[in-house]
């Protein structure tokens, strides 16, 4: 390796200037040119990290001379890997490539070589792995087809697709987690039977086949690390092999995929691990972001960078997503600012339901034919069907990010197909097959199978009222039944999705096979909510169900849009690593982000992240929507969008600060506690420095108290608690910002307040005064 001096160093910044406009402030070049043992490089959204990334390895290659082959890059994704090797060839031409790869794909390698050196043939059973047979082949078998089998021999029902989702993530969690089997019991898993079941897929997979052992992507992140740990021959092979190890978005490697990189790293040590802590949203799959809060516990040696400079956001963005943040404990202190300018405020929108939210969206997207700087953001997939009906009938194209085509075949669309189909043939013994457990008749499967044997093209009901043995309260029952699917027939879809959910019993019956088998009943009910926004503006029912297939094929079409001028929907966790100019997020509600399930502090912190990582894709302008009634009862906004309501409102802050008439020292302190600090370091300590002068500071807390004495106030509750005599502990009110909640604290002047997913210790005096607490009877 060739020691660089600080002149050779600054040349090489300056060539890079010249022939790309490229300047890196004075953290990124510190990273660039650390080159002598482990890094880890903290860089928040927007700060420029890949392309940090990209000039660090250009420097090792012609500054100091490092060959491209031994030096190797990690991505989490194969996207991600293709486009930082773009990008180098952009920056670098010259250059030959150094190695880049996923994390999947290097353990793939070790897998290969270790199973090879020990003449054990294998087969990939899960998506497409170049070159993953080995000898021998197994035809026509799948990771999700075994696990089929074998649940249904568990348990004796058909799983369904919910089901397979929670259970490979079940699987794939224990898996990076290295739990090992005799705590498999103790991982939560909502389908029934998920540690047995888990036992007899990794039995099966060793024994299925004579001579050939079936593995998943996750199973070759175990060989590895195995590999690595026991074959001492093979793991100096690899870490000969290189020199400098390069890991990105380190905050959702798992256990195992760090303890991997570490032994590739283990003989030199010349690991940059570069990462944001506060973008960890992929716990749920066995993501490991402690390991970076533990980083200089591994490596005492270990640089510490903080790139905290965002370039992407106005400042209005920055300062509210940095104040934000700082509600998680679990995190590196960093402190993101800029030195953009403040931009367009942040923009919050209450509507009445969630057709009126697409609608909105669309009204407002009609404004511009720009659409390739606009992105719409929500947390479930389920979130885009609305909106993808809405935009479509608009005319406005849009792109859907990693689409989820499931709906459209999921259960419930076909139970309520199904229903409609029996309201224009009662004759079918297959359609009533297929929903008689879910309509209030209470039919039995034994009932069932007698009616099964009466072909004479008569009405099952009839049928079931004339040769089936009923219970007496059945009888009543089936015709009723019999008469409200008459009623049906002919009526638009809208009514008749009610009737079904109502009358039919369809929406109670939901909420039992929710309770039986584990399913989440908010999602399966939004799906029901969803089909009658779909429903809403259609005359019949074979419109529907045309209506549904279009769309089917419209998000096939729009997950291979990408690239032109339309409108991108996404998830907030395929979102990340995005940017857009303009950014909406959606279904803001208490019970979606942060949901009811994230209850416990870890679980809410990685919701507070996920939030975060949305509202930083913005580039300058920002939109948080929510509404105010969901499925027919009232909903509240997500205390995360009341959070950044209350940073960015001057009004409610000059109430939390204590601002009097004029400026005084509380404003600026206010102020100041509010602003960013840079963090430059050298080769072995990180210093600290305000990022604003005195006088800016004065300067902005001057503007910043003016804005408060001149935002007019806003009228009083007619309801709202004025003395503290109306308090007491254990009674439950509703605070204007933050919604309902429990008093479990009342002092002189303070009151905590627990609400739905926090806790909240609050100046008992401004809240009485501006008339911010309601008692709920």
């Amino acid at each position: 390796m060739v020691i660089s001096t600080e002149v050779e160093q600054q040349q090489f910044f300056d060539r890079k200037y010249k022939e790309s406009a490229i300047l890196l402030n004075e953290i990124q070049q510190q990273a660039v040119v650390h080159t002598s043992g482990p890094l880890l490089l903290l860089a928040s959204p927007g700060s420029g990290k890949t392309t940090t990334i990209i000039m660090k390895i250009g420097y090792l290659i012609e500054v100091k001379e490092v060959a491209p082959a031994r030096i190797k890059a990690l991505t989490f994704s194969k996207a991600a890997a293709a486009d930082m090797q773009r990008r180098f060839k952009q920056l670098f031409p010259e250059l030959t490539l150094a190695s880049f790869s996923t994390i999947h794909s290097f353990a793939f390698e070790v897998t290969r070589m270790y199973l090879r050196k020990q003449g054990i043939a294998f087969q990939i059973i899960e998506g497409d792995t170049e070159g993953s047979n080995e000898e021998a082949s197994a035809e026509n078998i799948s990771k999700k087809h075994i696990i089929r089998q074998l649940y249904s021999s568990i348990s004796g029902e058909t799983l369904s697709d919910e089901q397979m989702e929670e259970l490979t993530t079940y699987i794939s969690y224990i898996k990076n987690k290295l739990i090992p089997q005799e705590q498999w019991s103790q991982v939560s898993c909502d389908v029934p039977h998920a540690a047995e079941l888990l036992g007899q897929y990794e039995q099966f997979k060793q024994s299925a086949y004579d001579k050939l052992l079936l593995l998943d992507f996750d199973d070759m992140l175990l060989i590895a690390n195995k590999a690595l740990q026991e074959d001492e021959r093979l793991r100096k092979l690899l870490q000969q092999r290189y020199d400098y190890v390069l890991t990105d978005e380190s905050q959702d490697t798992s256990l195992v995929q760090h303890h991997i990189i570490a032994q590739l790293a283990g003989s030199h040590r010349n690991l940059c691990v570069v990462a944001d802590d506060d973008q960890s949203i992929y716990s749920w799959r066995g993501a490991e972001p402690a390991y970076l809060l533990n980083f200089k516990g591994v490596y005492p040696e270990a640089v510490v960078l903080y790139m905290e400079q965002n370039y992407r956001s106005t400042a209005t963005i920055v300062n509210a997503a940095a104040q934000f943040i700082t509600r998680n404990k679990q995190r590196y202190p960093k402190t993101m600012f800029t030195s953009n300018e403040d931009g367009s405020p942040i923009q919050f929108r209450t509507v009445s339901n969630a057709a009126a939210q697409s609608n909105y969206v669309v009204e407002q997207l009609s404004k511009t034919d720009n659409w390739g700087d606009i992105a719409v953001l929500y947390r479930n997939n389920a979130s885009s069907i609305p909106l993808m009906n809405a935009l479509e009938r608009a005319g406005i194209p849009f792109y859907v990010k990693d689409g989820d085509l499931r709906f459209f075949s999921h259960w419930v669309v076909e139970d309520i197909l199904n229903f409609m189909r029996m309201s224009y043939t009662d004759k079918r013994v297959d359609l009533l097959e297929r929903i008689h457990l879910k309509l209030n008749s209470y039919i039995s499967k034994q009932q069932m199978a007698v009616l099964k044997g009466i072909q004479n093209d008569q009405s099952v009901f009839d049928n079931l009222l004339n040769f089936v043995q009923l219970q007496s309260y059945q009888v009543e029952l089936i015709e009723s039944n019999k008469l409200v699917f008459q009623e049906m027939k002919g009526m638009p879809p809208l009514p008749a999705i009610k009737v079904i959910r109502e009358r039919l019993g369809y929406e109670k019956a939901l909420g039992k096979i929710c309770d039986r088998l584990g399913f989440r009943k908010d999602y399966i009910i939004g799906i029901v909510n969803t089909l009658e926004e779909i429903a809403a503006e259609l005359e019949s029912m074979e419109q529907f169900a045309s209506r549904l297939k279009h769309l089917h094929q419209t998000l096939k079409q729009a997950s291979r849009r990408r690239g032109s001028n339309v409108v991108t929907l996404s998830t907030l966790h395929s979102a990340k690593g995005l940017e857009f100019e303009k950014v909406y997020m959606i279904d803001l509600l208490d019970g979606v982000l942060p949901s009811k399930h994230d209850s416990k502090q870890d679980e809410l912190e990685e919701a507070t992240r996920l939030f975060y990582v949305g509202i930083t894709r913005a580039k300058r302008h920002l939109e948080l929507i929510t509404y105010s009634e969901r499925g027919g009862e009232k909903a509240a906004e997500s205390s995360f969008m009341s959070a950044i309501r209350d940073i960015v409102e001057p009004r409610q802050q000059a109430h939390r600060y204590g601002g009097g008439s004029g400026i005084s020292d509380g404003d600026v302190a206010a102020y100041t506690e509010r602003q960013p600090t840079v963090r430059s370091a050298s080769s072995d300590k990180s210093l600290i420095k305000q990022s604003k002068s005195t006088k800016y500071v004065v300067k902005q807390a001057t503007q910043y108290a003016k804005q408060q004495l001149d935002k007019p106030k806003t009228p009083k509750h007619p309801n709202s608690i004025s003395s503290r005599d109306g308090l007491r502990v254990q009674q439950k009110v509703k605070h204007l910002t933050f919604g309902e909640g429990i008093i479990t604290e009342l002092t002189e002047d303070r009151i905590a307040i627990q609400f739905a997913t926090e806790s909240k210790r609050l100046a008992l005096a401004p809240c009485l005064e501006n008339g911010l607490l309601v008692l709920i009877m």
